[in-house]
């Protein structure tokens, strides 16, 4: 026999013929409340109700109740049991309302919070690069001696060049043109719009870092909160990342060299985003492709252990990579020997030098 759950109850069918059945509530509330448990992974009532020794079930998610094996249901029709497809939408329409107001995922937030410092600072270096050009024409000189939210701060602080000279105690005679008082106090109203941004920025990195914490304390103990809120943005959450192999946790973030390795036929990456990571763009760089193997599979046992809520291990990985590549660098200590360059025709064969046959 043959556990089936369908939207308007739960039946124990045998082969095409149903042994019992427990029906739903003509409600759309109470129907819809079961159908979320359901896609939630839960077990209802009902199933357990029904459940008998040595039966098979219809679904995995009732794998604790028996072995699942595909079974056709469409014989089990709702119309044969007064449920009428008015019903089943409003149902759908309620579910659509349970789920929405149901709390979301901490990494969720986390994924927004990336892509808005993203966003942030794209308009900081369009922002930036614009002040530079514009008060480069009064005062060039600061650029050197003044960068990122300092400079910002300075001219929509101060603006003045003089009065910035007094300030950094400088003694220079800037090539700059003069600026009327009108034109300075725009200059001074657009820094001073840059250097918010760069506020807004410093607050959401203090944000990242503290949930990633306590959403993902493994993973931001082996690769830093910033990095690893990066690796959830990209895998698309905490969840998907858990269930990613190794090797492609090492190529996140180089999905553009891997399409012109298959298209084009170019050289593999080694490494995606993780390239950021100390360990991996200080090595040499024949040992960088060990390394970025080493730290991803240590990351993806970090992702599944935090997203499974389990134990913090962080020291304990980042005790196992420093042993990892300490044998890495023992065993390529040099270079490998170079390949003499061969060049391929357009076929992809090899070219051979030295007079051919005439």
């Amino acid at each position: 026999m043959i556990l089936v759950t369908k939207w308007f109850g739960v039946f124990l069918v045998d082969r095409e013929k149903i042994v019992k059945k427990v029906l739903f509530e003509k409600d759309a509330i109470a129907i819809a409340a079961k159908l979320a448990k359901i896609q939630r992974g839960e077990l209802l009532p009902e199933e357990e109700s029904l459940a008998v020794k040595r039966m098979k079930v219809a679904e995995p998610r009732l794998s604790s109740l028996g072995k699942p094996e595909f079974l056709n249901s469409s014989f089990i029709r709702a119309e044969d049991y007064g449920y009428s497809h008015q019903l089943r939408q409003s149902a759908m329409v309620e579910l659509g309302k349970i789920r929405s107001r149901e709390p979301l995922p901490a990494d969720r937030f986390i994924l927004q919070a990336v892509r808005g410092m993203d966003d942030l600072i794209e308009m900081i270096n369009l922002m930036s690069e614009r002040l530079h050009e514009w008060y480069g024409l009064h005062f060039p000189e600061l650029v050197d001696y003044a960068h990122d939210a300092r400079y910002a701060d300075l001219i929509a602080q101060i603006g003045s060049r003089e009065e910035i000279l007094d300030a950094l105690d400088l003694q220079l005679e800037s090539v700059g043109s003069e600026l009327e008082d009108k034109d300075l106090k725009v200059v001074r109203s657009y820094a001073s719009s840059l250097a918010s941004l760069y506020g807004e920025k410093k607050h959401l990195e203090s944000y990242i870092s503290e949930r990633m914490n306590d959403v993902a304390p493994n993973l931001s103990a082996i690769i830093g909160p910033s990095l690893g809120a990066r690796l959830i943005s990209l895998a698309g959450g905490l969840r998907r990342l858990a269930v990613l192999p190794s090797g492609t946790v090492q190529l996140l973030g180089a999905e553009k060299a891997m399409f012109a390795h298959l298209r084009k036929g170019r050289n593999p990456p080694k490494h995606g985003i993780i390239f950021q990571h100390p360990l991996i763009h200080r090595a040499p760089y024949w040992q960088r492709g060990n390394v970025a193997r080493v730290l991803s599979g240590k990351l993806s046992i970090a992702a599944r252990v935090d997203y499974y809520k389990g134990e913090f291990i962080g020291d304990s990985l980042n005790d196992e990579i420093a042993r990892r590549i300490k044998d890495i660098q023992d065993k390529y200590p040099e270079p490998p020997p170079k390949k003499p360059y061969r060049p391929r025709t357009q076929k992809g064969k090899r070219q051979h030098r030295g007079r051919g046959r005439r």
